[in-house]
């Protein structure tokens, strides 16, 4: 995911470009984990998932910033949704077509062997090139797990993203700062009653990419909490004092989405409360210090803005190799010690490759669409 807005009257938070890389490079250990989970509990980088609230709460920030006091100035609903395709689209192509690839490399067939026809496949690419969901036993749903985007599975939290930007342009933008923390406070509970009341049936918040059993309406719900904290924190932002914000971040995010499943290797109450706490306090917390914090020597500021340009390239384009390695190590009955080799390959590769496609497609794609939109 991504919260890069670019009004050139307003310096960046390079900090939480930076911390949008750490979360972005845990997502992929946590999915080199899912290799080897037999369940929700036992799996390593247990809680990477939350990863995506904290994306949430950062794009709200940002926004909110970026663009809050713009629409008395002229900024349409329709120029704001046109600059976040510009921002978001290119990449999830990207994504997509690699993930086709992939599916075709496998022998183009659903996790238990079932053959999936060519027409089946061109259309799931035709409805993840323009966003839009795979229903749980339908064609399109190749894989045969319920993924709402199956062939590229981290595109479902950009299809919320999507969702929060035209919340926030028709009517979270209007909302005075008091409905807004209302708002907020309901969609926090409930996020809270999703994740305590086993709302996912292993009492944790790691649901959206799924549309099957309300896996979709959890899935708002979560973005909708944490992208609306965000954009609360934006408005009438204090920044505290708060030396080496990025490396107190960065190991904070690194701990928190690392930690194992709470409660042991049955599903426990306890983890719900572990995910309400993280994603309604300690997130928000984060991204708050994050903005208040500054780069004070050359070494921070190209850490921060190398783990920010690669952030979102690495996200979306990642899950495709997991797909084979998952494959690969599923057909042949591979462990961690036999496979570990290859995932610090994947892991390698796809840092070069978001570099690569950054520099070489996403961003003279954005740059000629951005051109095109300043001219009309």
């Amino acid at each position: 995911m991504t919260t890069t807005v670019t009004p050139a009257q307003k310096p960046r938070y390079e900090l939480l470009d930076g911390l949008r890389g750490v979360a972005a490079l845990m997502v992929i250990f946590y999915h080199i984990g899912e290799c080897f989970a037999t369940s929700p509990t036992d799996q390593v980088i247990n809680h990477g998932y939350l990863a995506v609230d904290f994306f949430f709460v950062l794009s709200g920030f940002v926004i909110g910033y970026a663009y809050d006091g713009r629409w008395k100035r002229g900024l349409t609903t329709g120029g704001f949704l046109l600059r976040r395709i510009i921002r978001l689209q290119p990449m999830v192509i990207i994504g997509v077509l690699l993930g086709v690839i992939s599916f075709i490399i496998q022998g183009s067939e659903k996790w238990d062997g079932t053959a999936v026809s060519t027409s089946a496949v061109m259309l799931s690419l035709l409805l993840g090139l323009f966003m839009l969901p795979s229903l749980p036993g339908t064609a399109p749903e190749v894989r045969g797990n319920g993924e709402m985007f199956p062939l590229n599975g981290p595109s479902w939290s950009l299809f919320f993203e999507y969702i929060g930007s035209i919340f926030y342009a028709i009517f979270l933008h209007r909302m005075t700062t008091r409905v807004l923390a209302a708002f907020t406070a309901i969609a926090g509970i409930l996020l809270a009653a999703i994740a305590i009341g086993n709302g996912s049936g292993a009492y944790h918040t790691g649901v959206g990419w799924t549309a099957a059993d309300g896996g979709f309406w959890m899935g708002l719900v979560r973005m909708t909490f944490s992208f609306s904290a965000g954009l609360l924190m934006s408005r009438g932002f204090k920044p505290v004092k708060i030396r080496g914000a990025f490396w107190i971040c960065s190991a904070l995010i690194i701990a928190l989405l690392a930690v194992p499943y709470v409660g042991g290797s049955e599903p426990c109450v306890a983890n719900g409360i572990y995910d309400t706490i993280c994603t309604l306090f300690v997130f928000p917390a984060i991204v708050y210090l994050g903005a208040s914090g500054r780069t004070t020597d050359p070494h921070s500021a190209r850490t921060c803005e190398f783990l920010g340009q690669i952030s979102y390239p690495v996200y979306i384009i990642h899950y495709p190799f997991m797909y084979m390695m998952y494959a690969w190590a599923w057909k042949n009955s591979l462990g961690f010690d036999t496979v570990w080799p290859v995932a610090a390959g994947i892991v390698v590769t796809v840092i070069i490759l978001a570099w690569l496609f950054l520099k070489f497609y996403d961003e003279p794609v954005r740059r000629y669409l951005n051109s095109r939109l300043k001219r009309n």
